[in-house]
C-alpha cells in the first residue's frame, strides 16, 4: 500500500484555485513557462543587448542634428547577427559594425547617403549627396569626412571606455600570486 504525500500549503493553495477553473492550454503553458523562466529576465537577450548599445551611441557619439546617431542605431538594429555573436559583450558588436563601416569605402557612402536620407526626412529639407570622389556641397551636414573623422573619434572614445572597463575589472580582481611568498607562506 502506498501513502500519498500530504501536499505543502502552496500546493493546496494551487489545488483550491485551480479546482473550480475549466482547464486551458494558455494555462498550462503559464505554469510551465513560470518554472521555464526562473531566474531569467522576460526580455531577450539580443533586445537587452541592443539596448545598451543604444544607450551608449546616446552617450558618446556627439550629434546636435541626430541623424548620423539614428542611421547607426538602425544599422545595429539590421545587423542584428552580428550583435547576437557578442550578447555577453554587446559592445563588441558595435565595435565590429562601426569597423565595417570605417574599413570598407563603398559601406562607408552608402552609410553618408543614409544619414543623409535621414537628416531630410528629420528636417523637411532636400539633402545634399555627396559623390564619392566630388568635393561636398558646402551646405552638407554630413560628409564622406565629416562622418568618418565622427566615427573614429567614437572608436577611439569606444576604446578606451573598453580599456578603463577591463581595468577596473581586473582591479577588482584579487591577485593570488602576489599574495603568496614564493616558500608557500602567505603575507
Amino acid at each position: 500500500m502506498t501513502v500519498d504525500p500530504i501536499p505543502d500549503s502552496g500546493e493546496l493553495l494551487s489545488i483550491n484555485v485551480m479546482r473550480d477553473r475549466p482547464f486551458s492550454l494558455s494555462d498550462a503553458i503559464g505554469k510551465a513557462a513560470g518554472d521555464f523562466m526562473k531566474g531569467e529576465s522576460p526580455i531577450p537577450r539580443l533586445r537587452c543587448a541592443i539596448t545598451l548599445i543604444f544607450q551608449f551611441i546616446d552617450q558618446h557619439l556627439p550629434d546636435s542634428p541626430g541623424a548620423l546617431q539614428a542611421t547607426l542605431k538602425t544599422w545595429v538594429q539590421n545587423h542584428d547577427t552580428q550583435i547576437s555573436r557578442h550578447l555577453e559583450t554587446p559592445l563588441n558588436g558595435l565595435h565590429e559594425v562601426v569597423s565595417q563601416i570605417l574599413n570598407n569605402r563603398e559601406v562607408l557612402y552608402e552609410f553618408v547617403r543614409q544619414v543623409d536620407v535621414a537628416w531630410g526626412q528629420m528636417y523637411d529639407e532636400r539633402p545634399y549627396f555627396q559623390q564619392p570622389g566630388q568635393p561636398p556641397h558646402p551646405n552638407d551636414e554630413y560628409t564622406h569626412e565629416s562622418v568618418h573623422a565622427e566615427l573614429t573619434i567614437f572608436l577611439a572614445r569606444f576604446t578606451s571606455e573598453a580599456d578603463s572597463e577591463a581595468d577596473s575589472e581586473a582591479d577588482s580582481q584579487p591577485n593570488n600570486e602576489a599574495d603568496s611568498q614564493p616558500d608557500g607562506e602567505t603575507r
